[in-house]
């Protein structure tokens, strides 16, 4: 078996090396835009059976996301909704024959990482501005600047290795005992893969969805007054 560290170039396009991993993410977009696409083309106001668990879905979604933050959940449905759905399909793409998930390699998970690492930014600043969000390194004293900016670094690199940690360890042992055991010995393994693929995908959407609010609501209430005088002073004045 081939290092999970190690990534085989399938082609060049240019200098850049196009891997198994980057293959299979574009397949899954593809899958997945294609899927949305058919499933969405015919609603109605007297909604089918598949209008009916599309509309559960996304209220289960919605429900999630507002108790998780208090948040409300329209703005950040799509994204949130997105990164779920698609860890989980990558994740149990493990299931086809041949085929790797691409979130047992690295350059996928860093990938799902920068984008929450980005998107926080980018909600942190549409919710709060510009101000607000600069505002919320300063939670909950001015002196904690550095280590909040550190922080919103190693946070989202915590989030990388989990993922990739845990499905590259299901890939990596049930490809062993695969090859030591034959091809139906693994059969519960792989069941126990499907359930920590779930799990692994919700986790790290919530995750994601914990950070994004925690930063806009910082930003919009802004670093406390360490000193209570001074802030009475200024209520009085």
């Amino acid at each position: 078996m081939n290092s999970p560290l190690e990534s085989a170039a399938l082609f060049y396009i240019g200098p850049v090396a196009i891997t198994q991993a980057i293959v299979m993410t574009w397949v899954i977009m593809a899958v997945l835009v294609i899927g949305a696409y058919l499933l969405t083309r015919r609603l109605s106001l007297h909604p089918s059976k598949r209008q009916v668990a599309l509309e559960l879905l996304v209220d289960t979604l919605d429900t999630q996301i507002r108790e998780t933050t208090g948040a409300a959940p329209a703005p950040y449905r799509g994204f949130i909704g997105t990164l779920f759905v698609f860890i989980l399909v990558a994740n149990w793409s493990s299931l086809i024959p041949g085929v790797e998930p691409p979130t047992a390699k690295l350059e996928t998970d860093a990938a799902l990482a920068a984008l929450v690492f980005f998107s926080v930014i980018w909600f942190g600043v549409r919710g709060a501005g510009v101000g607000g969000y600069l505002r919320s390194f300063a939670m909950p004293n001015p002196v904690m600047i550095p280590l909040n900016m550190l922080e919103s670094v190693t946070r989202v690199f915590s989030m990388f290795v989990r993922l990739f940690g845990n499905v590259m360890s299901g890939v990596f042992v049930i490809g062993i005992v695969a090859s030591l055991a034959g091809l139906l010995v693994p059969i519960p393994l792989m069941a126990l893969d499907l359930l920590t693929g779930l799990v692994q995908a919700y986790i790290f959407a919530v995750l994601a969805m914990v950070f994004i609010a925690a930063t806009v609501e910082e930003g919009a209430h802004g670093p406390a007054d360490p000193d209570p005088e001074t802030s009475l002073q200024k209520k009085d004045s």
